[in-house]
């Protein structure tokens, strides 16, 4: 007997509330966008630390009918969003929560960028996975965690390009879109907190996801 079903396999839930979660979340994210705009710290860093968010939200939407995505998936991406917002408004290397958690546990750097970097890894693993889960033979393959490791990690490859791209053209007003906060080791450790965090995604939220899958409707499965 099959532990983990394939959500085809499991016929979908009701509709109700879960149909005016994605509504609530995109009102929720476009507020913060707006609201983080006024008074950031510096306009170009806001810009390219939210422009992932400008772009995502629109396409979410438009995509929305053809390819509705799942409820865990939108709630998670929400919070990524919220996570790049509040990074854009403040720079990464100067978010107060992250001057916390330094101060509190002694650390040499804010670690705000660390924990951006763990939700680039941990939120578009679970993306990965449900477009290969809904648009590729992968479902139920063994092959597919590993793969949708390999792509988080590749995004996060290119992530870092863009950056070193971004210090090219910009030089030192590139310093508080890097983050690196003078750590020589910034980009091998933003791309392994990426590693660790899709493999706890997946670990994690891997049956949850499955399940958040069967309330989609039949006809937006495949």
């Amino acid at each position: 007997m099959s532990v983990n079903p394939s959500p085809s396999d499991v016929p979908p839930a009701p509709g109700g509330t879960g149909r005016r979660l994605p509504a609530v979340l995109v009102a929720v994210v476009a507020a913060a966008l707006m609201a983080s705009a006024w008074g950031a710290k510096e306009s170009t860093t806001w810009l390219l630390e939210t422009v992932w968010v400008m772009v995502g939200l629109p396409l979410a939407i438009l995509l929305r009918r053809r390819f509705p995505l799942s409820g865990l998936l939108c709630g998670l991406l929400a919070v990524h969003a919220l996570v790049l917002i509040v990074g854009g408004h403040y720079t990464y290397a100067e978010v107060p929560a992250g001057d916390w958690v330094r101060d509190w546990f002694g650390l040499e750097r804010n670690p705000y960028d660390r924990f951006g970097h763990l939700m680039q890894g941990f939120v578009p693993a679970i993306l990965v996975r449900e477009l290969l889960v809904r648009t590729s033979p992968l479902r139920g393959s063994r092959w597919l965690a590993p793969l949708t490791v390999c792509a988080c990690l590749a995004f996060s490859a290119v992530f870092e390009m863009l950056e070193w791209a971004a210090a090219v053209i910009g030089g030192q007003a590139a310093d508080a879109f890097l983050a690196t906060q003078g750590d020589v080791w910034d980009t091998q450790w933003d791309m392994f907190c990426a590693l660790i965090g899709a493999t706890c995604s997946l670990l994690l939220l891997s049956r949850l996801h499955d399940r958040s899958l069967t309330r989609l409707p039949r006809a937006a499965k495949n």
